[in-house]
């Protein structure tokens, strides 16, 4: 037998070049410097969910780092499914924000009490004020028995998507980035604004940017929304164990404007000498203010703004009031001794009232405006007629710009039958039933109850063929004071300043508004919430947290008046608070501001 020879070992030059004697020598030979190591394990226990950000650029080198780490991770038959849609328009931005707001008010809506509380008292999104957006988007068009490994798993591609999602955290954490995922979507919405085509899905929404937070530990652990399980809890041995139970329920909890501007306000609020967000929702809300208008933090005023206006909608009986209260109540705005009115005085606003009525009594003082064309009543025929609702919105946002050179925009109205209105655009506009949405209103029984909820459900029967959009179902349903309240609406955000909303009415005519405009939902604040049955769904629409809840039932702006004198007080509060001084040295000493 020959004897056999020895050789050296070809070695490639590229792949891998050890042999399996060099494996089975040192099993442990692919392991990385301790030091590697080490730093790994502190990049993944420092990662954080962020939601506070500076304002300040992430540089496009170290963007693209933190891209690269995300486009390296495993992936399901190395399909590489994930696709990184980048969000810097401020649209995009302003549009992902409002549709956050909207579904985190609707979960917490679900909650028991004490926890939908503690939910709202959260913040928990960044998009407005992180400098990035960044989707990750999953394209699932392929065939999954064409990929390997998801004829089994089909969601597979999914998984190495959400992998992507992980790589990119922890390279952003690495830098010295924040990173705050945001699935306070619905997916179709998401997926609608990015013009996303059907196949493809997203993971939700990753706010990127150099985080205003340095968190010691996980965010909703130290709020004591949950706690981390020992990782004992959750290693099982060979097989799932036969008395099991069901795990316990789970809630995920979950605001253009320049991020600057609103870091600034919030930098503003953490010098004072108290705990941050001490004043819980009015925090907020005076933070919006302040990052709107900040010359509001010295000086206080505004404008109550009432519009007047009839509905032949009133003659089918779903008033309990005659129309001529319209006129008594207008003509006691205007000299000064309606509820609104004497509202707006105690809270340091002046008073601008607008008759849209079209016809009547002339009232002295008030700015009148002519209303042409048909005038509908809602179940035979509409409101009004295209041209007409155009010219008042335009008449409003002219109203609204003027307004916004004295400070805060305050809203009102006066309607007899507006209520019917305001349920019937609301129903239209956030896809409900009459059912949903009719309330009682003012002075209303039974049988008025029945005859809205009549009228409503032919007038939505009516206008659902034609698939209008926001405009047009204004002037399908809805009234020359809306219109009016809509351009007042775009015209003051517009013009840089912060709306008080009141009642359904003046919220049904955001609600327009921000379907014109989503950028304007950022200049709202909700005055208070009303015994409507639809006003508590259209402030969800609007991702809005009232102020106050005392069951108004008023209108002409008494609600927004009373919030506003309590955004003042809090201003007040603000500015003779004493302040933390030498921050950056650590020192304790306070003065005066």
């Amino acid at each position: 037998m020959t004897e056999r020879r020895g050789y050296s070992r070809p070695v490639p030059t590229v792949g891998d070049t050890t042999s399996a004697a060099h494996r089975a020598a040192d099993p442990a030979g692919w392991a990385m410097p301790v030091s590697v190591r080490d730093a790994l394990q502190e990049v993944v226990a420092a990662r954080r969910d962020v939601r506070r950000f500076r304002p300040d650029p992430v540089p496009g080198e170290v963007l693209r780092r933190v891209l690269e780490a995300a486009h390296a991770a495993p992936s399901v038959g190395h399909s590489q499914p994930w696709r990184f849609v980048i969000a810097t328009d401020p649209k995009t931005r302003d549009t992902a924000a409002l549709l956050a707001d909207r579904e985190r008010i609707r979960q917490a809506s679900a909650m028991p009490e004490d926890r939908r509380r503690r939910l709202l008292d959260l913040q928990l999104e960044g998009i407005r004020e992180a400098p990035l957006g960044v989707v990750v988007a999953c394209d699932r068009r392929a065939e999954a028995r064409g990929v390997l490994g998801r004829a089994t798993f089909p969601d597979a591609d999914m998984w190495s998507a959400a992998c992507a999602v992980q790589n990119l955290w922890l390279a952003a954490r690495a830098e010295g980035l924040g990173v705050g995922w945001v699935t306070f979507f619905q997916p179709a919405d998401l997926a609608d604004l990015l013009h996303l085509p059907e196949g493809v899905e997203t993971l939700g929404w990753l706010c990127l940017g150099w985080p205003d937070e340095r968190p010691p530990e996980p965010g909703l652990q130290r709020a004591g929304w949950s706690q981390r399980l020992a990782l004992d809890d959750v290693i099982l041995s060979e097989r799932w164990p036969h008395d099991d139970v069901a795990p316990p329920e789970q809630h995920v909890a979950v605001p253009g404007l320049s991020p600057l501007d609103i870091v600034a306000a919030r930098d503003a609020a953490d010098r004072l000498l108290t705990a941050p967000g001490s004043l819980g929702l009015l925090d907020r809300a005076v933070e919006r203010l302040l990052a709107v208008m900040p010359d509001q933090a010295q000086t206080f005023g505004g404008t109550l703004i009432v519009v007047a206006g009839t509905h032949p909608v009133a003659e089918l009986g779903v008033s309990g009031y005659p129309s001529s209260v319209c006129t008594d109540v207008l003509a006691a705005t205007v000299s000064g001794q309606s509820l609104g009115a004497t509202a707006a005085t105690a809270a340091g606003l002046v008073v601008l009232a607008i008759d849209a009525r079209g016809s009547g009594q002339t009232i002295a003082g008030a700015v009148r405006l002519n209303v042409p064309g048909a005038r509908g009543d809602l179940r035979s025929s509409d409101a009004l007629d295209l041209s007409t609702t155009l010219a008042l919105i335009a008449h409003g946002r002219s109203v609204g710009e003027a307004a916004a050179a004295d400070g805060l925009v305050a809203l009102g109205e006066v309607g007899i039958g507006n209520t019917t209105v305001g349920a019937a655009l609301a129903a239209a506009l956030l896809g409900l039933d009459a059912d949903q949405v009719v309330g009682l209103g003012a002075g209303a029984d039974s049988s008025i109850l029945q005859r809205k909820r009549d009228v409503v459900a032919t007038a939505l029967a009516r206008v659902a063929p034609r698939r209008t959009d926001a405009v047009g179902l204004l002037a399908a349903l809805g009234g020359p004071e809306v219109a009016v309240l809509v351009g007042v609406v775009l015209g003051a955000a517009a013009a840089g300043a912060c709306i008080v909303l009141d009642g359904l009415v003046t919220c049904v005519a955001a609600a327009v508004a921000i379907r014109c405009e989503p950028a304007a939902a950022h200049y709202l604040i909700a005055g208070h919430r009303s015994r409507e049955v639809a006003h508590a769904l259209v402030l969800a629409d609007l991702g809005l947290e009232p102020l106050l809840d005392l069951r108004l039932r008023a209108g002409e702006g008494v609600g927004a008046c009373l919030a506003a004198n309590l955004l003042r007080q809090a201003l007040v509060m603000r500015r003779d608070t004493a302040v933390v001084t030498d921050v950056l040295s650590g020192e304790t000493s306070v003065s005066g501001s």
